[in-house]
C-alpha cells in the first residue's frame, strides 16, 4: 500500500498550485493510474493516488478531493463496495465518483450507477477524453453547488 499522500503534486509546470481540483486516482494497474495520474497533473489538476480500495476510502476521507476515479476491479475493498461506502458518508457523499473500469458491458454500467458512481469510462481511453469527462462533472458539480 502507497502511504505517500503529502505532498500532492501540483500543475503540470512544478508549482503548487492549491485552488486547483484535486482529483484522486484509483487503479491497482500502477503503469495505468501513473499514466492517467501524469496527464492530469499536466493538465493542471493536483492528483493523489490510491492501489486498493482500503488505500482508497483511507485517501478520500484524508484528502476530501473534488473528484475520484475508481477501478471497480480492486483488491480488497472492490471498487463497486469503495463507492458505496464513500456515498453514505457525508464527508464524501457528495465527491463524484467516475468509474474507470475496463468492464464494458452494459451490466457493470447499470452496477456502477446502482452503487453511487457518477459516470462510466471504459478503459482503455485517451486520456483527452477523461479530461473532458472530468471537466464536464465538476463543471456541473460547480454549478449544482452555486444552486443550493
Amino acid at each position: 500500500m502507497n502511504k505517500s499522500t503529502i505532498p500532492i503534486s501540483g500543475d503540470g509546470d512544478g508549482s503548487d498550485s492549491n485552488d486547483q481540483p484535486l482529483i484522486l486516482v484509483v487503479d491497482d494497474f500502477e503503469d495505468g493510474r501513473e499514466m492517467y495520474a501524469s496527464y492530469l497533473r499536466y493538465s493542471g489538476y493536483r492528483v493523489d493516488e490510491a492501489a486498493d480500495g482500503y488505500e482508497a476510502l483511507e485517501k478520500a476521507f484524508a484528502l476530501l478531493p473534488d473528484i475520484i476515479l475508481m477501478d471497480l476491479s480492486l483488491p480488497g475493498i472492490d471498487g463497486w463496495q469503495a463507492t458505496r461506502e464513500l456515498k453514505k458518508d457525508a464527508r464524501t457523499s457528495k465527491i463524484p465518483v467516475v468509474a474507470l473500469t475496463g468492464h464494458a458491458l452494459e451490466a457493470h454500467s447499470r452496477s456502477a450507477k446502482e452503487a453511487g458512481c457518477d459516470a462510466f469510462i471504459v478503459k482503455p481511453c485517451m486520456p483527452m477524453d477523461l479530461l473532458n469527462e472530468i471537466r464536464r462533472i465538476l463543471d456541473s458539480a460547480a454549478a449544482k453547488n452555486k444552486v443550493e
